[in-house]
């Protein structure tokens, strides 16, 4: 249960900070928040950690700064490719 809550906190922290980053912040809820950062974490993990090998991705959505760094990064990539297709403007 505990991991669940932590997953929700870290996930809300990356989704925000992704979305400041974005210029989205605005047209974001909390839960849109939550989302973002857990499937931004888990894109970061999946792009920078398996696609091209940067171990320390492997971390993504963790709660460290290589965690929250590449947890970010991946968020980023997120609103980048929903503003594309016109979900965030």
């Amino acid at each position: 249960m505990l991991g669940w809550i932590i997953a929700i906190i870290v996930g809300a922290l990356i989704g925000w900070l992704a979305s400041k980053v974005m210029g989205t912040d605005s047209q974001q809820g909390a839960i849109a928040n939550i989302a973002v950062g857990i499937i931004g974490s888990a894109l970061g993990r999946w792009v920078f950690g398996d696609l091209l090998g940067i171990g320390s991705a492997q971390a993504a959505g963790g709660f460290s700064l290589a965690g929250l760094a590449f947890g970010i990064i991946g968020a980023v990539v997120l609103i980048w490719i929903l503003k594309l297709v016109g979900v965030f403007k």
